[in-house]
C-alpha cells in the first residue's frame, strides 16, 4: 500500500506539538504523520531508537510499541467475527462463547460490554471480579480485551494476528505491523520507569498481548484504511460494514453522560461528554485510539484527515497530563484545517 506524498507546512504546528511532547516526556524517539485528502502531507521522524549515543535514528521503517492502540486491531477482528456470523450478535452474552463462569461473575455481560469498556469486570489477584453491573458505567480494564480475544479464537478458530494479517496486512502489503516475541533492530526501545507495574513482555504472537510494534506510516495507513471503509486502490479489501461496526458508536446508553463513548475499542466522538479523550474542536463522527506509549491515531472523516503521533515513552512523568495533551493534539490538527 502506498499513498502519494505532497508534503507541506500546513500541519507544522502538529509537528511542534509532538516535539514539545517528546521533550516533556524525555522520549528518545517520536514520529508524526498526517494524511489529508488522500495524500501524506506531513511526515516527520524525530530522535533515535534509544538514549544510547550510537542508537539508530528514527526513520520510516522504525516500529514503535503501540500499547493499547493494538485494541483497534482486536476491534477489527471482533467486527470481522460478527460480520461473518462466527459471533451471532454484539448483544450475545459472553457466556454463550465461554465456559469459565462457574460462579456467575460474567452473568449479564455481553459482547457489546466487552468492546466498549462497560463490562464492569476487573482482574484481582488472578481472579475476575465485578465492580459494577454491566452497562451501568465505564472503566478501562484489560480483562474485557482478554475475554474478547478468547471468544474470537473460540468462534473462528483463528487468532487475532491471523485474522488481521489475512484480511488486511497481506492484501495491503503491510510489513511493518506485527506482534513480536523477540526484538530486532527496527523495533524502537520503550523508555519507561524501571518499576512501572504496567510494563510486561510477552512471547505470544497471536495478537492477544501487548507486544505489537507498528511503523508510523503503517499506523497512518491503518487509520486511512478505516477512513476509506476498507476501499483502497479501487478495491474493496473488506466489506464496509466491518469498518462501520468497529468505528460507529456502540456504547450502551449510560446514566453518567460525562463518560467516554466507544465503537469497538475506538473512542468515538458522538454525544457531548466531558471525559472524552478526543479534542473539543474535533467534529462528531471522528474516532481515535490511544496507547500508554503516548501513541495515537486520530481519524476525522468530515475533513478526510488521519493524524498519527508516536512516542517511545511508556507512561507519564509526574505532573504530565496525558489526556489534556492528547486532546490538544486533536485540537491542533483541527486548527490547521
Amino acid at each position: 500500500m502506498k499513498i502519494a506524498k505532497n508534503l507541506s507546512n500546513q500541519f507544522d504546528s502538529v509537528i511542534l506539538h509532538v516535539r514539545q511532547t517528546h521533550h516533556l516526556l524525555s522520549a528518545s524517539g517520536s514520529a508524526v504523520i498526517v494524511i489529508h485528502n488522500d495524500k501524506v502531507v506531513t511526515e516527520e521522524y524525530i530522535g533515535r531508537h534509544s538514549k544510547s549515543v550510537h542508537a539508530r535514528p528514527i526513520t520510516e521503517d522504525s516500529q514503535f510499541h503501540v500499547a493499547s492502540v493494538r485494541k483497534s486491531y482486536i476491534g477489527f477482528a471482533a467486527a470481522y467475527s460478527i460480520y461473518k456470523g462466527y459471533i451471532s450478535s454484539i448483544d450475545d452474552p459472553v457466556t454463550k462463547y465461554l465456559s469459565i463462569d462457574n460462579d456467575g461473575t460474567l452473568s449479564g455481560t455481553t459482547i457489546r460490554h466487552l468492546l466498549t469498556h462497560t463490562h464492569g469486570l476487573r482482574n484481582k489477584n488472578g481472579k475476575i471480579i465485578r465492580e459494577f453491573i454491566p452497562g451501568e458505567s465505564w472503566a478501562y480494564h484489560g480483562v474485557g480485551t482478554d475475554l474478547i480475544c478468547e471468544i474470537i479464537k473460540n468462534t473462528t478458530d483463528k487468532t487475532i494476528s491471523e485474522i488481521v494479517s489475512n484480511e488486511v496486512f497481506k492484501p495491503l502489503g503491510l510489513k511493518a505491523s506485527n506482534w513480536y516475541a523477540v526484538k530486532n533492530e527496527k523495533l524502537v526501545e520503550v523508555i519507561r520507569e524501571r518499576e512501572d507495574p504496567h510494563w510486561k513482555t510477552f512471547q505470544q504472537t497471536d495478537g492477544s498481548k501487548m507486544n505489537m510494534y507498528v511503523s508510523a506510516l503503517e499506523l497512518a495507513y491503518w487509520g486511512y484504511f478505516h477512513l476509506n471503509e476498507g476501499f483502497i486502490n479501487n478495491k474493496q479489501i473488506v466489506p464496509k460494514d466491518i469498518i462501520r461496526l468497529a468505528t460507529s458508536l456502540q456504547s450502551p446508553p449510560l446514566k453518567d453522560h460525562t463518560l467516554p463513548q466507544n465503537g469497538f475499542f475506538w473512542f468515538v466522538k458522538d454525544l457531548p461528554t466531558t471525559k472524552t479523550e478526543i479534542g473539543e474542536l474535533v467534529p462528531k463522527g471522528s474516532y481515535q485510539i490511544l496507547g500508554y506509549t503516548n501513541t495515537a491515531v486520530l481519524v476525522i472523516p468530515q475533513h478526510e484527515v488521519v493524524a498519527v503521533c508516536m512516542l517511545n515513552r511508556f507512561g507519564s512523568p509526574k505532573g504530565y497530563q496525558y489526556l489534556k495533551n492528547i486532546r490538544a493534539f486533536g485540537d491542533t490538527v483541527m486548527k490547521c484545517l
